[in-house]
């Protein structure tokens, strides 16, 4: 048996999604540990596109228990129009998924909190999705959150509800913001959506135990990626929560001893979106034909990515904060027309040669990328089965990243199917999933 974390190893939209739907065949647990709805994951099945947001990717699977953990921030009202998106789609939901008591609840005023803080004067604008998570996450911190268990409890849920919602309109109130939200209304809408969701609220962290009990084993699904971590990531440039693996412990409950690998999972490129320092962005035409044959458009806003190339520096640190085994390559597709592809092996900060990452944005800013330049392989490799069949400068490529990253590439992806994947026999990612 093994319990496994499956993890973004860049700034997100490595295609974790599509992965987790994967693996998930060979597990009976899929447990999200962090993140809201602003986290888009997409899985492609036959004709069928999924875009899931707050549910786990497992719930596509039949038989697959879906949870979201305590760590995740739940909006009741998405998480309602996901279900029944996936519901007219034909998935049994009720019976699928599991939602933490512990989990922290967005409301609409976090919205608001979120529109103005990004429109403060002085302020660094981040590039959010505006979907409030981290105004939810401030609560939680500050000790005023409201948790889904605080939603069956009427009584006290109206006293705290009452409560941050006079706080938030004081805030919007002392940067002359209005707000057109009928709070009375939505605090009713929020109690008829808990009755809902009621069946499917349990302590996930007892479901996690007694699954591994059983002898039945568990995948972690983290959103965003490593360098949008609350800690590790490039800060003031990240999430609200811990993205990296150590986040799968503190957000389900399950104890850090029980988790057996880790799949990083990275692009055969970069991207990342909003703001924040991006060393190997490219700006020009190859940057451009990068999101043009990658849909490098955001799951959940439409937001084009940046794009820009393969950045070993930043593969190690991530491998080094998270403890990688093995990688999973996505899109190795979108590189087949190129004669080269720039590969960046080091860093230059101030003229000088740095072996360890920056821990301020300004000094990622002025970071100077050393490249080394690969051979295209000029042919396609979309829906090859086994890596050997790959065209043999795309296997030097990977190769390439692998011994510069430092990782196993335990698997590739060449195309958005599931059966376009590759998993390399005798690999750590073949042991971990079998």
């Amino acid at each position: 048996m093994s319990n496994v974390i499956v993890l973004g190893a860049q700034w997100g939209d490595e295609g974790k999604g599509k992965v987790v739907d994967l693996l998930a065949e060979q597990f009976s647990v899929v447990a999200r540990y962090q993140g809201g709805h602003n986290a888009g994951h997409t899985v492609y099945i036959g004709p069928k596109k999924f875009v899931l947001k707050l549910i786990p990717s497992g719930i596509l699977r039949p038989g697959v228990m879906a949870v979201i953990g305590n760590g995740v921030v739940v909006d009741l009202e998405a998480l309602a129009e996901e279900m029944a998106t996936l519901e007219a789609a034909g998935i049994d939901v009720a019976k699928q998924l599991r939602i933490s008591n512990r989990a922290h609840a967005i409301f609409p005023f976090h919205r608001l909190v979120e529109k103005m803080s990004e429109a403060r004067e002085n302020r660094i604008p981040i590039g959010t999705t505006a979907r409030g998570i981290g105004p939810c996450y401030e609560d939680k911190i500050g000790r005023r959150g409201i948790r889904i268990a605080d939603l069956y409890d009427p009584e006290s849920f109206r006293d705290l509800y009452d409560t941050l919602v006079e706080d938030k309109k004081t805030l919007a109130a002392t940067f002359n913001l209005s707000d057109t939200v009928d709070y009375a209304a939505m605090r009713s809408r929020i109690e008829t959506l808990a009755e809902k969701f009621k069946p499917l609220v349990c302590d996930t962290a007892a479901l996690l135990a007694e699954a591994m009990a059983n002898r039945q084993n568990i995948l972690f699904e983290g959103a965003q990626g490593t360098m949008l971590d609350i800690d590790h990531g490039t800060y003031p440039f990240v999430t609200s929560s811990s993205a990296s693996a150590g986040g799968a412990a503190t957000g389900t409950g399950v104890p850090p001893t029980r988790i057996h690998g880790v799949i990083g999972v990275s692009k055969a490129y970069i991207t990342r979106v909003g703001s924040g320092p991006f060393p190997t962005e490219d700006h020009g035409e190859a940057g451009e034909m990068l999101r043009r044959e990658g849909k490098e458009f955001g799951a959940v806003t439409g937001r084009p990515r940046r794009c820009g190339w393969f950045d070993a520096p930043l593969l190690r640190y991530t491998a080094m904060v998270n403890g990688f085994d093995t990688l999973m390559i996505t899109k190795l597709d979108v590189l087949d027309s190129l004669d080269e592809i720039p590969v960046c092996v080091g860093y230059k900060l101030r003229g000088q040669e740095i072996h360890e990452m920056p821990a301020t944005y300004r000094a990622l800013e002025a970071i100077e990328p050393v490249y080394q330049k690969m051979p295209g392989w000029k042919t396609a490799t979309r829906g090859i089965p086994a890596f050997e069949a790959l065209p043999e400068k795309a296997r030097a490529y990977l190769n390439f990243l692998e011994e510069r990253s430092g990782v196993e590439i335990g698997g590739v992806s060449t195309g958005p199917e599931r059966n376009e994947t590759i998993i390399r026999p005798g690999s750590k990612m073949a042991d971990l999933i079998r």
